[in-house]
């Protein structure tokens, strides 16, 4: 018996669509004069990748940037009504429904019966733990951990505190920067479950030193070919 520790966002269910829904009608309100899509997100990268660190993840935070990103770019007379806006944009993706990814309900039913399944996700703790609530897959883990990082430290304290065995854990995501890269560092497994529209600050180049216990799927169902 393994133990299969699960991302959440994009990997159980889709999250990051919603937030590039929203920077489109960002990019609309905006109206910029010069500056294309793809050059408004870089300067919106920059600011999530500074404030990530400081306040985490999470939609009410990426509003926050957004709003940033707005004071800094607007062309116009930044009024009180365009940055209650722009947080509306945010807002928003509260309100949209979890949509599980393909697979994931049965693929979860079945290895339960198999493995022991925690899920381990990162983001504002209450944003977090209602998306569990509403995705319905609760059942399906003997543990949900949910933290602001999820770096090498946080891979170790989890499999400490739990006492799970690292030679016989699996991190399962989407993520190469969070799921990937920082569990193989700390000495678990881990498989990736690519995801077209994994958010750009989450890519990383692999790194898979010799030895690693390291898999890659196509599709969440193809886990129990593995597992």
């Amino acid at each position: 018996m393994s133990v299969l520790i699960f991302d959440a966002d994009d990997t159980l269910w889709e999250n990051n669509i919603y937030f590039e829904h929203a920077f489109d009608h960002f990019v609309e309100f905006l109206a910029h004069s010069s500056l294309s899509p793809a050059q408004v997100r870089d300067i919106l990268n920059e600011i999530e990748l500074v404030n990530s660190k400081i306040h985490g993840y999470g939609s009410i935070n990426f509003g926050r940037n957004l709003q940033q990103a707005y004071q800094h770019l607007a062309e116009r007379e930044i009024r009180p009504d365009d940055l209650e806006h722009v947080m509306s944009l945010a807002e928003r993706i509260l309100e949209q429904p979890i949509e599980l990814i393909e697979g994931v309900e049965e693929t979860l039913a079945e290895l339960t019966q198999r493995h022991t399944l925690a899920l381990f996700t990162k983001g504002h703790p209450d944003e977090q733990r209602m998306k569990v609530d509403r995705s319905g897959l609760s059942r399906h883990f003997s543990h949900t951990a949910i933290v602001k990082e999820k770096d090498s430290p946080a891979y170790l304290n989890l499999i400490g505190e739990q006492r799970f065995d690292a030679a016989s854990s699996w991190m399962i995501g989407n993520s190469p920067k969070s799921d990937i890269n920082p569990a193989l560092e700390a000495g678990l497994g881990a498989v990736l479950v690519p995801h077209a529209r994994t958010w750009v600050l989450e890519h990383q180049d692999l790194r898979t030193p010799s030895g690693a216990r390291f898999l890659q799927v196509k599709r969440f169902a193809d886990l129990c070919q593995h597992f």
